[in-house]
């Protein structure tokens, strides 16, 4: 089972999610679950259409950002926005959770990012050069 890491009490990050993980993701009580990792990057990781059925099977939200490298700023832009668009918690994943967890970063407000590179690092992330 994949490990849920908190970075605030709104927003978590882990490693690739499996389709038994998202029970757990919903007794953890998360509404919504951002996949950032595309499809196909290893042999059998559970597909985006796998791991959004049985979102939806749970009655949370999910959406797709499929993030190579580093974040563009559209992809940036499009995880702002999920996750403003839920009431609850949410929950993003990709291989280890560095992408995610870098995105979320690049996304919060300028004024915000040197804290929320200090989340990232309580969360077990090393993101300190990210930030120009």
């Amino acid at each position: 089972m994949t490990q849920f890491r908190a970075v605030t009490d709104d927003f978590a990050v882990c490693a690739q999610m499996t389709v038994e993980d998202v029970a757990a993701a919903k007794a953890a009580g998360f509404g919504l679950i951002v996949d950032n990792r595309p499809d196909g990057e290893v042999p059998g990781q559970a597909t985006a259409d796998e791991i959004e059925a049985a979102a939806r099977a749970h009655g949370l939200a999910f959406v797709h950002i499929p993030v190579v490298g580093r974040p563009t700023e559209a992809q940036v832009a499009a995880v702002r926005m999920a996750l403003a668009a839920t009431d609850g918690k949410a929950v993003a994943y990709c291989r280890s959770g560095t992408r995610s967890i870098t995105t979320w970063v690049l996304g919060r407000p300028a004024g915000e990012r040197e804290e929320a590179v200090r989340r990232a690092a309580e969360a077990g992330y090393d993101l300190s050069g990210i930030l120009p």
